[in-house]
């Protein structure tokens, strides 16, 4: 098996480049090398890795580099993170995660976004919307922008109304 050393993505023999950073693959050598498993977030990474050590299965979560979230101050962190386990324990990782649902047999890792539609009578969003012209458009902008206008006079002079009143009360 060969490996990204930069990402840790696991690819075959036959494959020279990692397909997502361009970069040349590595002959695995070492059974505790580092390699992903799967991205997830929130209670299912912490999911994943309760069940992943139960089994004895080392393992690691690394941030993915652009979702921090800024939950992660409140203790409650939702952004994802890669699952690294060592290579001698991918399979048994793999397996694991297939038996907890969090990947489908033999298919790539569940994401929530992908999950099948309830159809409950409702029109999808490409029958909901349809493309408006561009004097439509237009129009809908700059009545947006006037009834804008009009809210924030009605708050200003609402307030100058109001401290006037409580003024005058006092005066």
């Amino acid at each position: 098996m060969k490996y990204c050393k930069k990402c840790k993505h696991l690819y075959n023999d036959s494959d020279e480049l990692c397909t997502d950073c361009k970069k040349t693959l590595y002959e695995i050598t070492d059974n505790n090398t580092p390699v992903f498993l799967m991205s997830a977030g929130g209670f299912e990474l912490q999911r994943i890795k309760t069940a992943l050590e139960d089994n004895g299965i080392p393992c690691d979560g690394v941030r993915q580099k652009y979702t921090t979230s800024a939950e992660a101050v409140t203790g409650y962190d939702s952004s994802y993170q890669d699952i690294i386990v060592p290579y001698a324990g991918y399979e048994k990782a793999y397996e694991v995660c297939v038996g907890i649902g969090a990947i489908k047999e033999g298919e790539e890792e569940i994401l929530e976004d992908e999950a099948a539609p309830i159809n409950d009578g409702a029109k999808t969003a490409t029958e909901e919307f349809e493309e408006m012209s561009s004097t439509k458009r237009r129009t809908v902008r700059i009545v947006s922008a006037i009834i804008l206008i009009l809210i924030f006079a009605l708050v200003i002079y609402g307030t100058d109304f109001i401290t006037g009143f409580i003024k005058g009360l006092f005066s």
